[in-house]
């Protein structure tokens, strides 16, 4: 299997499981409040990771954010840790939780819309009927009864924070060459402090020990660690195709809160776990293959020599393993499979 599907499906889970988890956590604080401290959680204990290392004395290996990053990390940061948040929470206030869940499943469509049609991702009628399928199957799940949309405005906000959400996986996608780790810790920290501030002036207060350090490293694993590979499959896969498998997030959830929580599946949570199942797989099973080729590109990110590294060092390495710097890609033509990852996006 390619190593960006079982990421993306990876985050998918992390990020699906979180949700039932969470729900012990709701009530006992304002959302946002909740809100900053998943996120805050997230962008801390990555911090904290990241320095370890850095006391160990490990090599690293990946590429830290460059400059030229620097706008695109803020306008991810912006419309997906500070926009996307508030929207959600000031429309959740005005909008039923079955109207939420079916709404959520948005960002998955706009991810794909905006990465196909302004950000010329390739796809083709299969991964579109598989992204329809794995759509239709969330939003079955979501129907838990007939959705009332309620306040205009409470729906127009989550609709707006799945459009930020999406422009955020597009934006990180320019980006997901560098530290994921880093790019996840930056976006944590900068939700958490702009929710956790947001909740406060609202007139929130800060629960108890236990709630915080259990939402603290709820973030850590369904927020932070879950973002990291989340990037790891932009990086590899292109943000269509990791919004599709980032998709069965509810379903994982699903499947942890019928133990969990005693729930019982409705009637439609099998069919649209079939449908989910066959958009899957047609995603999976994919073939992408073509004579294309490679414009000349000068990029940062870690690598092993390939076909599409075959550059020289000025400095000693070791060719068994992974490394990371700055290099050059001369102009090749070939064929083989692919994916729409950061070395191929060529037009087709």
């Amino acid at each position: 299997m390619h190593k960006g599907i079982i990421q993306a499906l990876a985050a998918a889970v992390l990020f699906g499981i979180s949700t039932p988890l969470a729900k012990a956590l709701v009530g006992a604080t304002l959302p946002l409040i909740l809100a900053g401290l998943l996120y805050l959680g997230s962008g801390l204990g990555l911090a904290a990771w990241r320095g370890l290392r850095r006391l160990s004395s490990k090599p690293a290996d990946a590429t830290p954010l460059l400059r030229q990053d620097l706008p695109w990390l803020a306008g991810a940061v912006l419309t997906g840790g500070i926009f996307a948040p508030a929207l959600l929470m000031w429309g959740l206030q005005f909008t039923q939780g079955s109207t939420a869940s079916l709404l959520l499943n948005l960002e998955g469509v706009l991810t794909a819309l905006l990465a196909w049609f302004v950000f010329h991702e390739n796809f083709d009628r299969r991964i579109a009927l598989g992204m329809l399928l794995i759509v239709i199957a969330g939003a079955l799940l979501s129907w838990q009864q007939l959705p009332i949309f309620g306040v205009a405005w409470g729906v127009l906000a989550i609709i707006g924070a799945c459009l930020f959400w999406a422009i955020d996986n597009n934006l990180t996608r320019k980006i997901s060459a560098s530290d994921a780790s880093q790019i996840a810790m930056i976006k944590g920290l900068a939700a958490g402090i702009t929710n956790l501030t947001l909740g406060i002036i609202a007139g929130g207060q800060l629960p108890g020990v236990g709630i915080v350090f259990a939402a603290g490293v709820l973030g850590l694993l369904g927020y932070g660690i879950s973002l990291v590979l989340f990037v790891l499959a932009l990086r590899n896969l292109g943000s269509a195709r990791t919004a599709a498998y980032f998709s069965i997030a509810p379903f994982a959830g699903a499947a942890l809160a019928l133990p969990l929580l005693g729930e019982t599946p409705g009637g439609l949570f099998w069919p649209a776990s079939v449908l989910m199942g066959i958009g899957v797989w047609l995603h999976f099973s994919e073939r992408h293959e073509h004579s294309h080729t490679h414009e000349p590109i000068q990029h940062a990110h870690r690598h092993i020599h390939d076909e599409h590294h075959r550059h020289t060092h000025d400095f000693p390495w070791d060719d068994s393993k992974p490394h990371a710097h700055e290099h050059a890609h001369a102009p090749i033509t070939h064929s083989h499979h692919h994916f729409p990852d950061m070395h191929h996006l060529h037009r087709h």
